[in-house]
């Protein structure tokens, strides 16, 4: 989508102007992929409108090949705007203050997507295949390709799932969280937030979390600031957890994290790195979206970011990232000030071995590794 971004602090009904930029989940992973030097394709639909031609511009500009994005002469690409503060998840007891989210996508070119739109040709000689639940809540026709593209069938790529649960997207939001956790059980790895879980499942922990989706190969219970949990299958059936902490960061904006998050995280997929490497990825690619008003910010370079990845657990706890990072490799200590250290050399880090004693997970206060 083309999204609005306010130029000052406030509600929707008192923002008097706003910034364009471009955003939506499946095409921030897409873009933040190719900025890491991957290659990568963006499927989808807009409308043959100028807000299109924008939003066709900017994916393509990130490095995103859209060839296959199809143009609809009937209707519109779909439009979003929004205020600076985090989306509602719908928990009981949240704060009023959250931000505001206003969508502009019923009847848009997307939302006619179908799976006899879908061209195998696009999706299947790709390695990984990332989907998100937010498509699915669009129509029906977008949730037939949602379940198409979920279906168990030989030969298709890994098939990644973010549950990106958006309560107030669904028609019916009583069958959104019934209709996510069937479409996740037929991916391969899948990403969801610990509060996700508990707004949509009613899940608490991601042990809970686990129980209800075995079925992915890994999954990835995300824990806001403090951290993310891994889950790695392993051929005797028994789980590898991997615990590792979140980096503190000076938010800017917190809309577009979690995609950023995933890019990282599949980066180091792409690259078979080890998955606590994988985690850390993702945390330092949504250091980077957390530190920019809009849903892209430009991700670290794959040299500055294997060496922030590689940090003793001492060195990764001092850094503080704020505005700029990724340009200038200014790590600030968490006074706020001053460089912390040169991350050429540092300490590799030494709580990410497996171990044969299972602690809890999540495990905050250090690194973790425990196959159960």
């Amino acid at each position: 989508m083309v999204t609005f971004l306010p130029r000052a602090p406030g509600r929707l009904a008192e923002v008097p102007a706003f910034d364009r930029a471009i955003g939506g989940a499946e095409s921030n992973v897409a873009c933040t992929l190719a900025r890491t030097g991957h290659s990568t394709r963006w499927v989808s639909r807009v409308g043959t409108d100028g807000f299109g031609d924008h939003l066709l511009a900017a994916v393509a500009g990130c490095g995103v090949d859209t060839t296959h994005v199809q143009r609809d002469p009937l209707r519109p690409t779909g439009l979003y705007f929004r205020t600076a503060g985090e989306r509602a998840t719908g928990l009981d007891g949240e704060a009023t203050d959250r931000g505001e989210v206003l969508y502009y996508r019923a009847g848009s070119a997307a939302s006619a997507m179908t799976p006899g739109l879908l061209d195998p040709a696009a999706l299947h000689r790709a390695r990984i295949l990332h989907l998100t639940g937010i498509t699915a809540a669009l129509s029906d026709g977008c949730l037939g390709v949602l379940r198409t593209l979920t279906r168990r069938t030989p030969g298709r790529p890994l098939v990644s799932f973010d549950v990106n649960y958006r309560a107030d997207l669904w028609r019916d939001p009583a069958q959104g969280p019934g209709l996510l956790l069937g479409l996740a059980r037929g991916c391969d790895l899948v990403f969801v937030g610990e509060d996700e879980a508990a707004a949509a499942w009613d899940l608490h922990g991601p042990r809970a979390v686990r129980a209800a989706l075995p079925e992915p190969a890994t999954l990835v219970v995300k824990h806001g600031a403090a951290g993310a949990t891994a889950f790695d299958r392993q051929a005797d059936g028994t789980d590898t957890v991997t615990f590792a902490p979140a980096l503190r960061v000076e938010v800017v904006a917190p809309v577009g994290a979690g995609d950023a998050f995933a890019a990282g995280f599949l980066s180091g997929t792409l690259r078979a790195l080890p998955l606590f490497t994988r985690l850390r990825l993702g945390h330092l690619t949504a250091a980077a979206a957390l530190t920019v008003p809009g849903d892209l910010g430009t991700p670290p370079g794959r040299a500055l970011a294997d060496r922030l990845a590689a940090l003793g657990p001492a060195d990764w706890g001092s850094l503080r990232l704020g505005p700029g990072w990724t340009a200038d490799g200014a790590h600030r200590t968490g006074g706020g000030t001053g460089t912390v250290h040169d991350p050429r050399t540092p300490n590799p880090p030494d709580t990410a071995r497996p171990s044969t004693a299972e602690r809890p997970v999540p495990r905050r206060s250090r690194d973790s590794e425990v196959r159960t």
